[in-house]
């Protein structure tokens, strides 16, 4: 943390540093968040997308073998 007689001589801010602390710390949780947030978002989506594969593979094969299945009862018939 700084000083309380903490004095530049090239000062390129005027508020005090106690309010920039706090507003830089504020600003960093909020950025953090917003990161946290994303991330929990990209692995919400990650999941849903791998399920989706996961099932659409699954109906593919159950319709493949629901499709053989009706073939060999056309054969049957005939």
């Amino acid at each position: 943390m700084l000083d309380k007689n903490w004095k530049s001589e090239d000062k390129s801010y005027k508020s005090p540093a106690r309010k920039l602390i706090r507003f830089f710390e504020e600003s960093r949780d909020q950025w953090k968040a917003k990161c946290l947030n994303a991330k929990y978002q990209i692995k919400l989506l990650s999941n849903k997308i791998r399920y989706l594969e996961k099932r659409k593979s699954d109906l593919t094969k159950k319709v493949k073998e629901l499709e053989r299945e009706l073939e060999e009862l056309q054969k049957k018939k005939r």
